[in-house]
């Protein structure tokens, strides 16, 4: 017997880093509760204050491997190092249940996404110019001017791929690029 389809939505979420992605989607988790934001697994160790399932899903890299085997991810990389991914039964489980379900994640895991589960909306979040970008990433001071320049190299691909997306939200204004986030998963403004 065939299981049922998910009946609720999974939202993909990409962008350049520094575009806002992260405080887009923690704005939307507190005007819309019953979203959930999908727990992505690694093999890296836990660090202090880190909890199983909540920050992370900590795997050992033979159980990891197995759960690629197995299609048990819905996209996956590896960097540093260490195995990332999100796992697809989290996801599939809450979307059965009736909940929408935010992927924030990278390009090539949104790519990945489009294949493993095609029904997923994908939305691209894009900054107003580069130049607004290299300001932004300048302004959080955390970054080497060498980690700067490869940050915005690659905003430089991504943005080249935003075309691939079902929609570009533009994040010039939080509180307008909110609502239009809402618009497009289909939620009513909060």
């Amino acid at each position: 017997m065939t299981p049922a389809p998910p009946s609720g939505r999974l939202t993909v979420i990409t962008g350049p880093s520094g575009v806002g992605k992260g405080t887009l989607v923690a704005r939307l988790l507190d005007r819309h509760p019953a979203i959930w934001l999908s727990v992505s697994a690694t093999t890296r160790a836990p660090r202090p204050g880190d909890v199983d399932g909540v920050h992370y899903f900590f795997l050992e890299r033979h159980q990891f491997e197995r759960q690629v085997q197995d299609g048990g991810f819905l996209e996956w990389a590896a960097f540093a190092g260490n195995l990332y991914g999100t796992p697809r039964a989290p996801v599939e489980a809450r979307l059965s249940a009736g909940r929408p379900v935010i992927l924030e994640i990278e390009l090539e895991g949104a790519r990945q996404v489009r294949s493993s589960f095609p029904q997923a909306q994908q939305l691209f979040i894009a900054p107003p110019s580069l130049s607004v970008l290299e300001q932004r990433i300048r302004g959080r001071g955390t970054d080497t001017e060498a980690a700067i320049l490869r940050r915005l190299e690659r905003a430089r691909v991504e943005l080249e791929a935003a075309e691939e997306f079902d929609a570009i939200l533009v994040n010039d204004n939080l509180e307008e690029a909110l609502v239009a986030l809402e618009a497009q998963m289909g939620l009513a403004p909060a």
